[in-house]
């Protein structure tokens, strides 16, 4: 992954000082950050992210897993996993109270959306973008919700203790004294005004879209760690396209081995990248001409239907030709 310059972005980028490091289960730490001059920090909803921008290359997203009522401070929760790519190992062993870190954002891409009942669905590190949603919906009397938490050991599972005050609408399942979430049992029979929110591994992602598709439309709602591979292909693109940067009037070829964020900052085109897998939402960039291939976990259904809206760190094109709004 680069690193992606301010001005690359036109994205604000501020810095703030770690408040307190907390070791709050296994191989988790959660992180409190706070403005260096003491102001309000920007405001955020549920289900909002902030980008760690750690060292000159690492760039990493993570959900803001406080409460959006305290201006003062963010909270993000980190799991020190074994296939690391820098970020997790990073934050777990070189981080300090007083440090300084610069960020981005808060940028959302999960939003909570108005319901009548809402069903929250974690695994493992999954839990932390849920819990300002959780707060939301116990602040709203007409609101119904329960959550299902799985994880490994509970000695695992972040935020236990936390969660366990809430009484019975929160179930805690721990694969070494119960076995995994019964996800036929959690989600019933398919019924309209529901709205599920679930982040977690792929495989627990994976077999809600599947139990999901029966249910109305739109009543499935997930983030994901890392964007899925396209459907029947494989990371790599089958085929060399041509893309038009039609405000740069440059045109490039983009091969099965590149990406278009790769091929057009060769020409000189610098497209905001922070994640680099289509998960983060940066990169996003409107389609004026062509049919994109959409290899991401960002953008809803409907806006990959329109073929508007294009994540240029990892999809494609369908067509020979695209047009893009660069």
């Amino acid at each position: 992954m680069r690193a992606v310059a301010p001005a690359e972005t036109g994205e604000p980028i501020r810095k703030v000082r770690v408040e307190s490091v907390d070791k709050i289960a296994d191989a988790i730490v959660a992180i409190s950050l706070v403005s260096l001059d003491g102001d309000a920090l920007p405001d955020w909803q549920p289900g909002a992210h902030v980008d760690l921008l750690m060292t000159e290359n690492l760039i990493r997203q993570y959900s803001l897993c406080g409460s959006p009522a305290d201006r003062m401070r963010w909270r993000v929760a980190v799991l020190h996993t074994p296939d690391s790519r820098g970020g997790s190992a990073w934050l777990h062993t070189c981080v300090q109270p007083g440090d300084v870190l610069p960020v981005r954002g808060p940028r959302n891409n999960f939003r909570l959306a108005p319901a009548r009942r809402c069903l929250f669905i974690a695994g493992g590190i999954g839990i932390t973008p849920l819990l300002p949603m959780i707060e939301a919906a116990r602040g709203q009397p007409d609101v119904d919700w329960q959550l299902a938490y799985g994880g490994r050991s509970r000695s695992s599972m972040a935020f236990v203790h936390e969660l366990e005050q809430m009484g019975e609408r929160v179930e805690i399942v721990s694969e070494d004294e119960s076995g995994v979430l019964d996800l036929d049992r959690i989600l019933g029979e398919p019924r309209i005004g529901v709205a599920i929110y679930a982040c977690g591994p792929e495989g627990l992602l994976t077999e809600l879209e599947r139990r999901c598709r029966s249910w109305p439309p739109g009543t499935l709602h997930v983030e994901r760690f890392r964007a899925d591979a396209p459907t029947g292909g494989s990371a790599a693109g089958a085929e060399t396209f041509q893309v038009v940067a039609q405000q740069s009037g440059v045109t490039v070829d983009v091969p099965p081995d590149r990406t278009i964020v790769e091929v057009l900052e060769e020409r000189g085109i610098y497209v905001p990248v922070s994640c680099g897998e289509g998960v983060c939402g940066t990169c996003i960039t409107r389609v004026i001409e062509g049919d994109p291939e959409h290899r991401d976990a960002v953008l809803a259904e409907d806006e990959q239907a329109s073929g508007e809206l294009i994540t240029p760190c990892c999809s494609r094109s369908r067509t020979p030709r695209m047009t893009l709004d660069l």
